[in-house]
C-alpha cells in the first residue's frame, strides 16, 4: 500500500517501455539564424574606401526527419536528415567621394540539404522528464548555391559560396514524454569547418581570407 501511495504521489509514468526499444522515429520543426565567421586578410589595408565589414545574422527554419538506434540506456545515435533555408548577410561600409558613407548588404540565401549525425547523452527520467546533451558534425549541400551565377546576368557582384560544408555541431535539452508520443525541445549550434568564400577579385570578396558558417536552431522534436 505504501510503494502504491507512493507511485500515486509521483504521477503516471507516459511511455514507460519507450526506452527499451532499440528504435525510434520521428521529425523536427526548428527555426534558426545564421551568419559567419569572418577573418581578414593580413595584408589587406581598409585605405581603399572600405571602413568595414559587419556581420548581420538573418533568419531560416529547418524541416528535418529523424531516426534514432539506442544501444545502451540513456545513449542514442540519432541521424537527422533534412532541409535548412538559411539566409546571411554582410553588410559592406564604403567611404565615396566627398566623405559620404554608403553601405552594401550582400545576403546569400541557401537551402542545405543536411545529414547530421549526432550521439544524444541524457540523464535518467524523472517522472516523465529528462535532460540530454548533443555532439556531432553534418555534411551539407547547397540546393541553391549561386557558384555558377553570372553576374552579367543578375546585374550585380554576387558573394559566391561553395557548394559543400561541413559542420561541428553541439547543443542540448529537454524530453517531455507525454501519454502518446515523446516531445523534445532542443537549442544547438553549428560552427563550419571549412572556408565556403570563393574568391572573386572584386572590393567584396579581396578583404576577406576565411568565411566559415555559424548557425543556432531551436527545434520542436515529435518522437514515437
Amino acid at each position: 500500500m505504501s510503494n502504491k501511495a507512493h507511485a500515486q504521489a509521483r504521477g503516471r509514468e507516459n511511455l514507460s517501455s519507450f526506452d527499451s526499444r532499440k528504435y525510434h522515429f520521428g521529425f523536427l520543426i526548428s527555426a534558426n539564424t545564421s551568419s559567419f565567421f569572418l577573418d581578414y586578410k593580413p595584408d589587406f589595408s581598409f585605405s581603399d574606401s572600405l571602413l568595414g565589414i559587419e556581420n548581420v545574422p538573418q533568419a531560416g527554419f529547418n524541416l528535418a526527419l529523424l531516426a534514432s538506434f539506442n544501444p545502451i540506456k540513456n545513449v542514442n545515435l540519432r541521424f537527422v536528415p533534412g532541409l535548412s533555408f538559411q539566409d546571411r548577410g554582410l553588410n559592406y561600409t564604403f567611404l565615396e567621394e566627398g566623405n559620404k558613407v554608403e553601405t552594401f548588404l550582400k545576403r546569400t540565401e541557401s537551402v542545405w540539404l543536411q545529414f547530421p549525425l549526432m550521439l544524444k547523452l541524457r540523464t535518467n527520467r524523472v517522472g516523465n522528464f529528462a535532460a540530454y546533451g548533443l555532439i556531432g558534425g553534418s555534411y551539407g549541400i547547397d540546393m541553391q548555391s549561386q557558384k555558377d551565377v553570372d553576374e552579367a546576368v543578375a546585374g550585380k557582384i554576387v558573394v559566391k559560396l561553395e557548394k559543400t560544408d561541413i559542420t561541428l555541431d553541439a547543443g542540448g535539452g529537454f524530453d517531455f514524454f507525454l501519454p502518446y508520443f515523446k516531445f523534445g525541445v532542443e537549442l544547438k549550434t553549428g560552427f563550419g569547418m571549412k572556408n565556403v568564400l570563393i574568391q572573386e577579385n572584386n572590393q567584396f570578396t579581396d578583404p576577406i581570407s576565411r568565411l566559415r558558417t555559424r548557425t543556432f536552431v531551436i527545434s520542436l522534436c515529435f518522437e514515437g
